[in-house]
């Protein structure tokens, strides 16, 4: 292949050994991940969690539009108003939108309507998911493809790099989430996708014990 728009793919095979010893190492490392609702205060360098956006800036996307936004919060007002804002939702979810079943399966959880990790933890990711792009001088849209599915693959990729980091993690996602997008001033093409609350644990922090599918019960060989 002779074309130019193409370049040579940067690709090292590594032995089977190798391979099968990553793979399980991999395997190991991301069992331990867990989501953590009990945050310290604790600095987190910027550069750390900014790292993990260029990393889940790497996904796969649908006709490469790459159609993510990620806006990095650590200011505390603008934590503040975000979980005013989640917190005024979620309530009125867990008192009136959400059926009994789906409240009765958050239970062992431990979760209610009340966020304040949302203002204890260092760093907030809320990722946009870009429903189109716009031409500023003449106003055209073109479209992008399979959105929600390649800005689902970049929130993946960001929770592993930022595991893999040393950080703890919790993805939100409080319904409707109308409010991120004007909270931050993003723009009519963009919708808030999900949103990531980034730290260090609390001294003492507690998940609860949970169980993840087998191999048997989760995979199937064709």
């Amino acid at each position: 292949m002779n074309d130019r728009r193409f370049v040579p793919l940067q690709f090292r095979e590594l032995p089977e050994p190798e391979m099968d010893r990553r793979a399980k190492d991999f395997y190991r490392e991301m069992s331990l991940r867990r989501s953590v609702r009990h945050f310290s205060d604790r600095t987190v360098p910027r550069e750390i969690v900014e790292q993990a956006i260029l990393s889940a800036g790497t996904a796969p996307s649908g006709a490469h539009k790459q159609p993510w936004h990620f806006a990095l919060v650590g200011d505390a007002g603008t934590k503040a108003r975000i979980r005013e804002a989640a917190e005024a939702e979620e309530k009125e979810s867990y008192e009136r939108r959400m059926p009994r079943q789906w409240v009765e399966d958050l239970e062992p959880l431990g979760t209610d309507w009340r966020k304040p990790f949302l203002t204890i933890c260092p760093w907030l990711v809320v990722t946009f998911a870009i429903q189109y792009a716009q031409d500023e001088a003449t106003g055209e849209k073109r479209k992008h493809y399979y959105v929600q599915e390649s800005v689902g693959i970049a929130v993946g990729m960001l929770l592993t790099a930022l595991h893999l980091s040393g950080l703890a993690t919790l993805t939100h996602t409080p319904s409707p989430m109308g409010f991120l997008q004007r909270i931050l001033g993003r723009p009519a093409n963009e919708r808030p996708y999900m949103l990531v609350a980034i730290g260090f644990p609390a001294d003492g922090c507690r998940v609860p014990d949970l169980r993840r599918k087998t191999k048997e019960q989760l995979l199937t060989v064709v």
